[in-house]
């Protein structure tokens, strides 16, 4: 069992990687020590809303559609499945006391529908920080949006002082 990992999965990194490119800031594995004596660690948490995530995998959670009970060494996975379903309800029972929102997420859930499970809890992409937020969200989602100063060729070039961007004398194309 030394293999299997606690934190950095594929399906969790995955979802961290998809919320960081729609601009979604987050500490992961995060210890919240809660009133009463209750440690929890979220896969993701965004302390500044209190919503923290979890991405459960269907074996170690017991996912009601993939999960299923272990024929080999039953006497040893059956109580300690049960015990991570347990204590997975007092981490929810725990976070929601402490005024948490708490997401779970199943690693066989697609990406996109986990992501968006993730941005309702948050209150939806204006919850980033006003239009400039929703621009980079919908650009991001491959829709059309306003062309950047970098694409109309105003920018000097990096390390030229005041330079063109092609370079003195250099014509740069559609720059004009």
């Amino acid at each position: 069992m030394r293999a299997n990992r606690r934190t950095d999965t594929k399906p969790e990194l995955a979802l961290r990687s998809a919320l960081h490119r729609r601009g979604y800031r987050f500490r992961k594995d995060f210890r919240l020590d809660l009133d009463g004596g209750a440690r929890v660690r979220p896969d993701i948490a965004f302390t500044a809303r209190r919503v923290a995530v979890f991405v459960d995998g269907c074996f170690w959670h017991v996912c009601p559609v993939h999960g299923r009970d272990p024929r080999v060494n039953e006497w040893y996975w059956a109580p300690k499945l049960r015990r991570n379903m347990e204590r997975d309800r007092a981490a929810d029972a725990a976070l929601g006391a402490a005024g948490w929102r708490v997401i779970r997420v199943w690693e066989h859930e697609p990406l996109e529908a986990a992501v968006a499970a993730v941005i309702d809890a948050l209150g939806g992409p204006a919850a980033l920080g006003g239009p400039a937020a929703l621009d980079r969200a919908a650009a991001l989602d491959g829709a059309t949006a306003a062309p950047s100063r970098r694409d109309s060729g105003t920018l000097p070039a990096v390390g030229s002082a005041g330079a063109p961007p092609g370079g003195p004398g250099i014509p740069v194309p559609g720059a004009g």
